[in-house]
């Protein structure tokens, strides 16, 4: 079973997304069987390496809204966050531009280690401030997960990777995906949003049950 996970790393509905999905993963008879992937989405596209405003300000400014309604949107996510076992702490969120996140986890894709990248990155992100933007923090990281550093310093200092990520913001467009977290199931199964984990682990059985039907009518 293919599943593909369209999401951002500054994205926090795509963290709490894929807590969840985790869990039913967990649940799921037949995990062994499934490949995931993970594939680009930048939510800001044009954002500097390090947005110079705190995620209220950025909030705010971004829906109209006040730093007030902005800090309680930020604390229902914190909140609904922890009950997934994430850890949020925007006190010290370094935003930024996620570019070279995505090339990175092309790189992790080839090196098969994208999940264990993507992971980490979500931590360190979201509850030690780690700056997605700066390409020390970023190359720490990778390092932290086995990735070689050859490998990492090449992506960092060239485009290397940059194809691949249009490819998949491209498809996403062709898909109609205009938000994440996003999944897709052997290219036949959407799930969009940060679903409960229930929902995940019911749409994944399904998905299953209707591949198997599937090949017996192909044979």
């Amino acid at each position: 079973m293919e599943i593909e996970i369209w999401s951002d790393v500054v994205c926090p509905w795509c963290a709490i997304g894929y807590a969840r999905f985790v869990k039913a993963l967990e649940r799921f008879e037949h995990s062994d069987s499934v490949n995931l992937r993970f594939r680009s989405f930048e939510l800001d596209p044009s954002a500097p390496p390090i947005r110079p405003v705190s995620m209220e300000q950025h909030l705010s400014r971004k829906y109209g809204t006040s730093l007030e309604e902005a800090r309680r949107s930020i604390d229902h996510i914190c909140s609904v966050a922890a009950e997934d076992g994430v850890v949020m702490n925007f006190e010290t969120f370094n935003a930024g531009n996620t570019f070279d996140a995505h090339r990175l986890l092309h790189l992790g894709w080839q090196s098969g280690r994208q999940q264990q990248l993507k992971a980490e990155l979500l931590r360190r992100i979201f509850t030690d401030g780690l700056a997605v933007g700066d390409n020390k923090a970023l190359t720490q990281v990778a390092l932290d997960v086995g990735l070689e550093p050859t490998e990492v310093r090449e992506v960092l200092d060239s485009d290397r990777y940059s194809d691949d990520v249009r490819e998949d913001e491209a498809r996403a467009q062709s898909l109609g995906i205009t938000g994440v977290p996003y999944f897709l199931i052997d290219q036949r199964f959407a799930i969009p949003g940060a679903q409960s984990t229930e929902r995940f682990a019911q749409a994944l059985s399904v998905a299953w049950e209707r591949s198997i039907n599937s090949g017996s009518e192909q044979r």
